[in-house]
């Protein structure tokens, strides 16, 4: 029980690393279930993507800024901030995942969500071509295990990612700041 502790204490202390390496990891799984699977990401799964790209951003600045004198004060409010970015990817795999189960419409640049497909340069090629030009749908889970398709993983490891961030800032080493 000590070792888990201080496992849970390092974890803590090092919030910002720990949530660039847990995004990395995210964004390397997906990019390895779309080259190794040949599981093309739909339009959300893109978006779902691009909050790790921004949790990676903001974590890296976390790193920077914890180490200069404005690191005690801003500490809480980084980690509560990735808590945010989290909880804003929670809800877009959510949304997804709804949409997967058929509770809700797509949106429009879905393939079958009802809508037109992006111009990119493969789908232009693909039109001149006289191929079929439109990226998966976003209403159709590309994998599931356990029941729950990649849309759903993502919203238990964010909700996951969402609790740590929030108690990394709740303990933020706040005592010397406020005495500050």
């Amino acid at each position: 029980m000590p070792a888990l502790k201080r496992l849970i204490a390092l974890v803590l202390r090092h919030w910002p690393e720990t949530a660039l390496l847990s995004a990395a990891l995210m964004l390397g799984i997906a990019h390895a279930f779309e080259t190794f699977g040949h599981l093309m990401p739909c339009t959300l799964c893109l978006k779902q993507r691009e909050v790790y790209w921004v949790a990676m951003a903001v974590a890296a600045i976390a790193i920077v800024i914890r180490r200069t004198p404005l690191g005690l004060r801003a500490a809480p409010w980084l980690d509560a901030l990735l808590g945010l970015i989290f909880l804003y990817g929670a809800g877009l795999a959510a949304y997804h995942a709804g949409v997967e189960w058929k509770w809700w419409p797509g949106p429009t640049t879905c393939a079958s969500g009802g809508g037109g497909t992006g111009t990119s340069a493969d789908q232009m090629r693909a039109l001149l071509n006289g191929t079929n030009a439109a990226g998966p749908a976003c209403d159709k889970a590309a994998w599931v295990f356990l029941g729950l398709s990649m849309a759903g993983w993502n919203v238990l490891v964010s909700l996951k990612l969402v609790v740590w961030s929030l108690i990394a800032a709740i303990n933020a080493p706040r005592a010397e700041w406020i005495a500050a």
